[in-house]
């Protein structure tokens, strides 16, 4: 039972805000250097992050289902709603910039273009903290799932 105590929730909480910050920052990074058109975006990266967007979903689901086995699953709890947030939120931008064209400078379409990197980078950090999470216990029912 010590080793459950382990993996404190604390710990997946502090690793979820800083994911999301980090998230914010990439975001509103993203969206001056847009609307300078210091960047630009191109079709096929959209597609490219549509697309893993859409696989890690995916995969989410697979590995999601043995989480189910899991005693640390409340420590992975919020990790995980993050990384759905952030494959949703990617999917919903990327499908929204490849439907609509945007100047190079339009305020608007920098805004959606730093909420899509936003999403993306929230989903990639928000992972690493679920490994951060599921990695500091060992913890699994005895019961077959």
């Amino acid at each position: 039972m010590s080793k459950f105590n382990s993996c404190s929730c604390s710990r997946g909480f502090d690793c979820s805000f800083l994911a999301i910050a980090a998230s914010v920052i990439v975001g509103i990074v993203t969206t001056l250097l847009r609307i300078t058109a210091v960047i630009t975006l191109t079709p096929a990266f959209l597609w490219v992050l549509l697309g893993i967007a859409v696989v890690y979903l995916a995969v989410n689901l697979i590995v999601s289902s043995t989480l189910r086995c899991c005693r640390s699953r409340d420590c992975a709890q919020t990790p995980l709603s993050l990384v759905l947030t952030g494959i949703l939120g990617t999917i919903l931008t990327a499908i929204i910039l490849l439907g609509v064209i945007f100047p190079a400078t339009s305020v608007l379409g920098a805004i959606i273009t730093g909420a899509l990197l936003l999403f993306f980078s929230l989903f990639i950090t928000a992972t690493a903290c679920l490994v951060v999470c599921l990695a500091t216990t060992d913890n699994f029912n005895d019961d077959i799932c």
